[in-house]
């Protein structure tokens, strides 16, 4: 079973208890970035975002289907109090619960449903290859993302090429697309760039410096990428026994990759937690 949907059925079988993104981890024997990582790129939310709006939803429905007193369901939703329960219901709804009980218009409201894996997008993926990499650094432009908005990077992409020239002590052969390590809310920083060996005055650089990774391929266009990536965080990896360390990963573009067409060969360097 997918990672994704057995930390699904975790979490929508444990809504009523305490829930915290170590106890997840460790039921789910995975560590907590690789987790909290698959889970942002399935779903654009934390996972922590997700089970607050399903407890604010069951809330939602107990309150206009039944006249439980909103101390008790407050309570049964893991809030301490009446006030932190419509301080986060109002913020999440943008109407207290007891304007919902009067005008019991639940329907109206947008309620998170119990998420579901995009089966359209587990695609075939060849097992990685396990590989050492000496420490690097990357050099180029970078932007803030989130998984679920990556919109802004062709544009950066597109920048990057405009720069690429300014760039001091260029090692020739591929560019290189470094996903900072991101948050627990799916934030990350995004860079593209070359490898050089000195910083160049106005670019971005990051050292890479993790020794062991997963690498795996993408072939066809650009724009199925999301698909690999999907599959691979939440289905081969997991199969392949691998735990993903919290350090950058990166996309690798050299000479199999046609950029004017976006379609070829790129690879994506996971980096891997070893025994």
């Amino acid at each position: 079973m997918p990672l994704l949907d057995r930390l699904i059925w975790q979490i929508e079988t444990n809504l009523d208890s305490e829930l915290s993104l170590p106890s997840l981890s460790e039921r789910r024997a995975v560590n907590v970035h690789h987790m909290c990582r698959a889970f942002q790129l399935a779903s654009g939310m934390s996972i922590m975002s997700y089970v607050r709006a399903r407890r604010l939803s069951n809330a939602a429905r107990v309150i206009v289907s039944s006249n439980a007193n909103i101390v008790a369901v407050a309570l049964d939703a893991g809030y301490g109090s009446h006030e932190a329960f419509t301080r986060a219901f109002a913020s999440y709804f943008g109407t207290a619960p007891s304007n919902l009980r009067k005008g019991r218009f639940a329907l109206e409201l947008q309620l998170m449903e119990p998420f579901e894996m995009n089966k359209e997008m587990i695609v075939p993926v060849d097992p990685p290859q396990k590989r050492k990499r000496a420490p690097f650094r990357v050099v180029g432009l970078g932007t803030e993302c989130s998984f679920a908005k990556t919109g802004a990077l062709p544009a950066l992409w597109q920048s990057f090429f405009a720069r690429e020239s300014d760039i001091i002590g260029v090692v020739p052969g591929a560019a290189y697309g470094v996903c900072c390590v991101d948050d627990e809310a799916g934030n990350f920083r995004y860079i593209a760039g070359v490898e050089a060996s000195p910083s160049t005055p106005g670019m971005e650089q990051i050292e890479l410096r993790w020794p062991h990774y997963a690498v795996f391929t993408h072939s066809g266009h650009i724009s199925d990428l999301s698909k690999t990536i999907y599959t691979i965080w939440n289905k081969t990896m997991p199969e392949s026994g691998l735990e993903a360390a919290k350090a950058p990963d990166f996309e690798l573009y050299d000479h199999r990759f046609d950029g004017r067409t976006g379609r070829g060969e790129m690879e994506i360097w996971i980096p891997v937690v070893t025994s």
